[in-house]
């Protein structure tokens, strides 16, 4: 490693300085996925992340309720983007592992939902974070945790 590339990393902004310019850029539009799904940034600090979106008719299934992948889509940005928070400059991460439990259905009349996702803890090589999905009075939807791994780019 050059003195160049140390004095880059040094000055590369850490994972929580990225989501803030990210989400609190109002001239940026919103990610493709957030974008395709109906969803965006509510809350974002250190080891934290919370989106909303609200489930609408576009994202059912055949059998008339919100398809899963949503709940799962949702539930996977909110814990990728917490883990990301506590990125050091340099570092990525990826997903290695996604559990979701379903606790009840949304539909279109579920209203403003939440995604709340919060890092468990963060090693050299691999965070663990948990997800939940409420509604607006607290009702959960949804639960996730997920393992994610911690590299050098």
């Amino acid at each position: 490693m050059t003195t160049e590339t140390l004095i880059q990393d040094t000055q590369a902004p850490n994972g929580l300085e990225q989501l803030r310019a990210i989400f609190q850029d109002p001239s940026r539009p919103p990610s493709g996925m957030g974008k395709t799904m109906g969803f965006d940034h509510v809350e974002i600090e250190e080891g934290r992340v919370v989106f909303g979106a609200t489930p609408h008719e576009g994202v059912y299934n055949p059998i008339g309720t919100v398809h899963g992948g949503f709940a799962a889509t949702l539930l996977d940005s909110c814990v990728g983007c917490a883990v990301h928070s506590k990125l050091k400059p340099g570092q990525g991460y990826t997903t290695l592992e996604l559990k979701v439990a379903y606790h009840r259905a949304l539909t279109s009349t579920t209203g403003p939902i939440r995604a709340e996702g919060k890092v468990i803890s963060m090693g050299r090589r691999a965070a663990f974070a948990e997800g939940r999905l409420t509604d607006l009075e607290g009702r959960l939807y949804a639960t996730a945790t997920s393992t994610l791994l911690v590299f050098e780019r």
